[in-house]
């Protein structure tokens, strides 16, 4: 442990932040599906839409304001 004293010598109780290898780093949404929720919950904006759900109605639905549909929506659009 002769690694220990020149670290402590150092660092003196406060914390030591030793960030992960760029390998092992999980993308933004991946540990909790975070990113497949909001993929799924897009595409079925936008399949309401396709059918006739004003952007009013749908961002009544999701809790969204209608920017945020029309912004979704776009995305969506692009992205086929």
């Amino acid at each position: 442990m002769s690694y220990v004293l020149p670290i402590q010598e150092y660092i003196d109780g406060e914390y030591l932040y030793i960030p992960r290898r760029s390998e092992n780093r999980k993308r933004w949404g991946e540990l909790k599906n975070t990113r497949h929720s909001l993929r799924m919950r897009n595409e079925t904006i936008l399949e309401g839409y396709r059918s006739g759900i004003s952007v009013e109605q749908l961002a009544t639905e999701f809790s969204l304001s209608p920017k945020t549909v029309y912004k979704i929506l776009s995305e969506m659009k692009n992205n086929e």
